[in-house]
């Protein structure tokens, strides 16, 4: 927490550490990109390692490592890594996240099972070991990506292990932070509505997806890739030092009907 009455300096992530999981595309490499301009290093993870190299070669002094969330031993990999490269993590940005449409009826019930270990026990491996480091310091921010559909079904797009496991992540956010707030390490979650990314490219080319997304969403549209940058910031620095615990959509007013 700052007392400088520059309204922006509580922004700055100067000397700040960030690891960013799923950053080999769509919002992920996004993210990474925002933290990094912010002035954090980053480590940034993700299974495609020439896409993290790719990246990792952009940024400044970020470092890619290739890690599969749903591994117990890549998980720690990384977190090793991370501290024996940069000493440090005071920022965790859970983003690593999978799912394929289908009707409850027919999904698999292994897909089901592999969706859940990705975005929901993935998110609780990753924030319990970095959690650890952070609790030693007594200072830390993780923020979980969760989505609308961890807030309100669709129907119209089948969709249950995904809005499951991020169901599933909204609720890890506010135990973590219930257990770590007078720890000092907070814990809160993006729920972002319908952007572009790998994940809805197909519903993004379809005008009839298109058309009932607009529909749907009182702002009439869905969300430009920089408009998550704020909130994300937000979150991972000090300007939200007193904030703990919450779920903040990101999603142009669709779960506000």
């Amino acid at each position: 927490m700052t007392d400088d009455l520059d309204p922006l300096a509580s922004f700055v992530l100067a000397g700040r550490v960030a690891i960013v999981t799923g950053a080999s595309a769509g919002l992920g490499t996004r993210m990474a990109r925002v933290l990094n301009a912010a002035g954090a290093q980053v480590v940034v993870a993700a299974r495609r390692a020439d896409r993290l190299k790719d990246l990792a070669d952009e940024l400044d002094d970020a470092v890619p490592v290739a890690c599969d969330v749903a591994d117990d031993d890549d998980v720690a990999r990384l977190v090793d890594t991370a501290l024996d490269e940069c000493g440090r993590i005071d920022i965790l940005v859970n983003n690593a996240g999978i799912g394929e449409p289908a009707p409850a009826e027919t999904e698999p019930v292994d897909a089901f099972r592999r969706t859940l270990a990705v975005n929901l026990t993935g998110a609780f491996a990753l924030s319990q070991l970095v959690g650890r480091h952070m609790l030693e310091r007594g200072t830390g921010s993780i923020v979980n990506v969760s989505s609308v559909l961890g807030i309100v079904g669709s129907g119209q797009i089948p969709f249950a292990g995904y809005a499951a496991s991020k169901g599933g992540v909204v609720q890890l956010t506010r135990e973590l932070a219930a257990q770590w707030a007078r720890r000092g390490v907070r814990v809160n979650a993006l729920a972002p509505g319908w952007f572009a990314s790998e994940m809805t490219a197909e519903m993004f080319a379809d005008e009839r997806s298109m058309t009932w997304v607009k529909r749907k969403t009182p702002m009439g549209r869905p969300g430009a890739a920089d408009e998550l940058d704020g909130a994300l910031l937000f979150l991972a620095s000090d300007a939200s030092s007193y904030v703990t615990g919450q779920v903040l959509a990101v999603d142009g007013g669709w779960t506000a009907v």
